[in-house]
């Protein structure tokens, strides 16, 4: 892989200021004062929420809580999507701090997955990185890590740690130079306006006659509305980790820098402010 080492610091230390209150019909034995958190872009909230969860607790009769679960403006917020994602798709345009909802009540059968434990987010994440791999090298650079590889890619999502996390990353991230990259690009397109979970399908890093597919080409193919609305007028924003790419930036080199831990490019599409 290109070798832009910055890129992939900047992804991995993006973090979002975020205030955290509990819900006013949660019953307390005191008042409960908000709680505020830089959340790491690339991690999960149940991942990262245990201090949150011990200061609501400290207010609360124990008998009053159960599973935790979070929500932004009336929308429960899936833990199984990484945080960066869930702020590109529900607060991007919103001042910060990002202001969440916290509840120990009425979970959302309906909306959300149960998250009972750590081992359940650790296999919602090895089981994307592997859907990922079998898109890119229809599985054999995960096949052949060892388990201590596949831990080691985990406990550096789960602690932090860039350099861990990358050691073994890199190899998932590399191609056979004669192939020019990847066999497909694993992504998923996010649309704020729309009930469908997420669009994915089969997309090529490079076009039949050798040339490199780019962002705008992806879109075009699977959501052209996107990028070229019918009355010509460009509503919507096109976002990746808080930014919005080039359309005509490479997938390729999309794929190697801006893909969160799970190795997805997960794209949102927003409306565009219209201030």
């Amino acid at each position: 892989m290109t070798d832009d080492k910055d890129v992939l610091r900047d992804v991995w230390f993006g973090r979002i200021p975020t205030c955290f209150t509990l819900y006013q019909d949660e019953i307390t034995e005191r008042e409960a004062e908000p709680y505020y958190l830089l959340l790491p872009r690339i991690s999960y909230l149940t991942l990262v929420t245990d201090k949150v969860k011990k200061h609501f607790q400290k207010v609360m009769r124990q008998e009053e809580v159960n599973e935790i679960w979070f929500e932004y403006e009336g929308t429960p917020l899936k833990w199984h999507y990484p945080i960066g994602l869930l702020f590109d798709l529900h607060a991007s345009n919103t001042a910060l701090p990002w202001s969440i909802t916290v509840h120990f009540k009425n979970f959302p059968e309906k909306d959300l997955l149960h998250c009972h434990s750590k081992d359940v987010i650790e296999a919602h994440f090895m089981a994307c990185i592997k859907e990922a791999d079998a898109l890119k090298h229809k599985s054999q650079v995960i096949n052949e890590m060892q388990k201590k590889d596949h831990k080691q890619l985990w406990m550096g999502l789960q602690n932090d740690k860039f350099d861990q996390f990358w050691a073994i990353n890199r190899k998932l991230m590399e191609y056979p130079p004669e192939d020019s990259g990847f066999r497909y690009i694993p992504f998923r397109i996010y649309q704020a306006t729309t009930e469908r979970p997420f669009i994915q399908k089969l997309f090529r890093p490079i076009s039949s006659g050798g040339e490199l597919h780019t962002l705008g080409d992806l879109l075009k193919d699977v959501c052209p509305s996107a990028i070229a609305p019918e009355d010509g007028e460009q509503k919507t924003q096109v976002m990746i980790h808080g930014i919005e790419p080039m359309l005509e930036t490479p997938i390729q080199w999309l794929s190697e820098h801006m893909s969160y831990p799970d190795n997805f490019l997960h794209i949102s599409i927003i409306p565009r402010p219209t201030d």
